[in-house]
């Protein structure tokens, strides 16, 4: 029983070093001036009169492949 308790240590550690790193980016890209997400070159902003639209295509890709890293690490070491 204690053995899934471990496994299950071990992944909260996992996302937890994962949520720093992303946090100390995302502190760090603000002082910097360099936004990581939100106004990448590919993301669509349409500005109107009365209406805005925003179509984050470039973060969208972005963050999937992130995600997608993030998920097969998590899986990997949960496997051992």
């Amino acid at each position: 029983m204690m053995e899934g308790f471990q496994g299950f240590g071990k992944t909260l550690v996992i996302i937890g070093v994962i949520l720093v790193v992303v946090g100390v980016l995302f502190m760090v890209s603000e002082k910097l001036n360099f936004p990581l997400f939100g106004k990448l070159p590919g993301d669509i902003h349409i500005k109107g009169k009365n209406f805005q639209v925003y179509f984050p295509i470039a973060t969208s890709i972005i963050l999937s492949v992130l995600l997608t890293l993030i998920l097969y690490v998590i899986s990997y070491f949960s496997k051992k």
